[in-house]
């Protein structure tokens, strides 16, 4: 019998509890932790970006050609797709849940290899990004100037020239969404002027590439070099253009006559930015926001730390009076919920060890079951990482739920090891082999049944499933991993830590010379609501009908009242956050759309200020993607 096989091995039973416990607490440091499971199921991003290009345009050269790539694949929910006037355009392929991302990824860059000969030559040259990543942003991470040294222009410039890059490489790091744009040179064509110098879009662009260049000149005294040739060089010729004004030189045509027909006869040049579509402030100041999403799998709270510290190691190379802001952090909520989990996950293990004590009135009895209850939490760990879950709302509140049930088994063989030490006047050691060969088979019955009890919540398909899988899982992994400590390290305690009972006493009471009046006060009171139950119990027994009519009112009730409550798919939480979505009419300006948000924002801050930390309002970009008209 295995109990025996381990009572006869004690150091044998500590091995393997101490093997879990360290597996357990390894397994701790690796898991991520996320408020809830991930429910959305994977999806990888294509983005492309084209010049210049019309929302239809977009749609028509880029966006429909990679659609009609993205086929043949057998884990694929549904396609979506978006084109903007901006020139941006986002496939977004949606995976059945437990899709490998990592594979997902794969196949969606190996489709895309097959459209990009057919897209547009600048967009190939731009690039295509192709992203695995959640769908609700982690952090945003903004950028303000506190003293007014620098514009909104200058921070989105530097967001975008010295951060996103560096931000992206962040572990953990799955996208990094910037909502501005770095400096670039506009320039503002005349078409009455095109038309009187006879010239056209093409010919600017043509003029542009010629002479904006960087050209290799080669080297002085390259080999195969002259004899005595005592010096190397490079040669390097400077013909990038960086002024608004080396720009407007720029030749576009000579006339028959000799004259020269520059960029600024036909236009203006500035110094700008790439595109001016959207628009951020923080607290109305300008600010360059930039949104980062975790990649699949990455713990939460390490990837908002390492954000910020990655943050912070940069700020000491920042311009004098830039200061970073977060906006936007979904970290703390998860902490404080996380926290308070845990918190009561310690309530409830005192909770249980002081109602053993109070039930068992002895402390060496009581410590046989509260030293399992560490051994398979830290177990049960180890089935988490073992599956790939996560630590969250669900799995700590499983724990929780299941310290109680746990602590069963090992109460079970305690209550009767005692009882045949009593009885019969064995020592522990053979009282409790007796006892295991009683109650072996009811041990892992009780777990069998506990763990059909929650299994089916694994098998529920969709949203749902992915929900309650993880809370599933993390009780069936507690409950047999209790029936496993009952059967193996249970007895080990029960023979070492139990003391001598004489046949036909009770097992002493706690040492403890203080509490010993309070163990036989709680005893009486026991007893006393005992006498009074099965008094109740007979007198039910006498009035059948009456008590059944009861009865039947209850579950009646219960059913009424179950039918009237309301469903929700999550619990209503207050995170501390408000959004607003701003959708002007077709055509707005974004001068309107930004008024809008600042409507808002005014209003929140005169009539809601007590509440109201910090405010970021954007226009040009809202839930529904990037357009004048929208906001948020």
């Amino acid at each position: 019998m295995l109990s025996r096989f381990f009572l006869d091995r004690p150091v044998f039973a500590w091995v393997i509890a101490i093997v879990l416990m360290v597996l357990g607490g390894l397994s701790i440091y690796s898991l991520p932790i996320s408020q809830y499971p991930p429910i959305a199921p994977p999806a990888i991003a294509i983005d492309v970006f084209y010049p210049g290009g019309s929302a239809e345009t977009v749609e028509n050269s880029v966006t429909q050609i990679i659609e009609q790539k993205m086929t043949g694949f057998d884990d694929l929910l549904y396609l979506s797709a978006t084109s903007d006037s901006a020139g941006a355009a986002r496939v977004e392929l949606t995976f059945k849940p437990g899709t490998d991302p990592d594979l997902a990824w794969a196949k969606v860059q190996n489709k895309l290899q097959l459209a990009m000969p057919s897209l547009p030559e600048v967009v190939q040259r731009q690039g295509v990004k192709v992203s695995k990543s959640t769908r609700n942003y982690l952090i945003i991470v903004g950028l303000v100037s506190e003293d007014g040294s620098m514009d909104g222009n200058d921070l989105r410039d530097y967001a975008q020239s010295n951060l996103e890059k560096v931000l992206a490489r962040v572990p953990g790091v799955g996208e990094v969404e910037n909502f501005g744009s770095q400096y670039a040179m506009r320039i503002w064509l005349d078409p009455d002027a095109l038309t009187d110098y006879h010239l056209t879009v093409e010919d600017v662009i043509l003029a542009l590439r010629a002479y904006n260049v960087e050209v290799s000149a080669g080297q002085l005294g390259g080999v195969p070099a002259v004899k005595g040739q005592r010096l190397n060089a490079a040669i390097i010729i400077q013909n990038l253009l960086q002024t608004p004004e080396e720009f407007a030189a720029i030749p576009i045509r000579t006339n028959s006559d000799g004259s020269v027909v520059r960029i600024e006869d036909v236009g203006r040049t500035e110094l700008g930015t790439e595109f001016y579509d959207v628009q951020a402030e923080f607290d109305g100041k300008p600010t360059a926001a930039m949104a980062i999403r975790q990649a699949p799998g990455a713990n939460a709270l390490d990837t908002a730390d390492a954000v910020k510290k990655k943050l912070e190691e940069m700020s000491r190379f920042f311009p004098a009076g830039m200061k970073v802001v977060y906006p936007y952090d979904t970290t703390p909520f998860v902490e404080v919920a996380i926290g308070e989990v845990v918190k009561t996950l310690v309530e409830a293990i005192f909770l249980v060890f002081l109602v053993m004590w109070l039930f068992m009135g002895n402390l060496r009895a009581t410590l046989i079951p509260t030293i399992a209850v560490p051994v398979v939490l830290l177990g049960t760990f180890a089935v988490l990482g073992a599956f790939g879950f996560s630590v969250n709302m669900l799995t700590m509140f499983a724990m929780v739920l299941a310290i109680g049930l746990l602590v069963d088994d090992a109460i079970v063989v305690v209550e009767n090891v005692e009882r045949i030490m009593a009885e019969e006047g064995l020592s522990p050691r053979e009282a409790t082999k007796k006892s295991m060969g009683q109650i072996t088979s009811a041990l892992i019955g009780i777990g069998l049944v506990l763990s059909l009890v929650f299994g089916p919540m694994a098998f529920f398909t969709g949203s749902t499933g992915v929900i309650y899988r993880q809370f599933s899982i993390t009780i069936i992994a507690a409950m047999l991993l209790s029936v496993v400590v009952a059967l193996i390290l249970t007895p080990v305690l029960c023979a070492s830590l139990l003391k001598p009972v004489r046949k036909g006493h009770k097992p002493s009471e706690s040492a403890i010379f203080v509490v010993r009046p309070f163990l036989r006060l709680f005893d009486h009171v026991f007893f006393w609501i005992r006498d009074l139950y099965v008094g109740l119990v007979g007198h039910s027994l006498a009035k059948k009908l009456r008590y059944l009519f009861v009865y039947v009112l209850i579950v009646g009730a219960v059913g009424f009242l179950f039918l009237r409550m309301s469903t929700s798919y999550l619990p209503d939480e207050d995170q501390g956050m408000l959004f607003s979505q701003i959708l002007m009419p077709t055509g707005s300006s974004p001068a309107q759309t930004q008024g809008v948000a600042e409507a808002i924002r005014h209003y929140l801050e005169e009539n809601e200020k007590e509440g109201v930390e910090s405010c970021l309002t954007i226009a040009g970009m809202g839930f529904s993607g990037r357009a004048q008209n929208n906001g948020m």
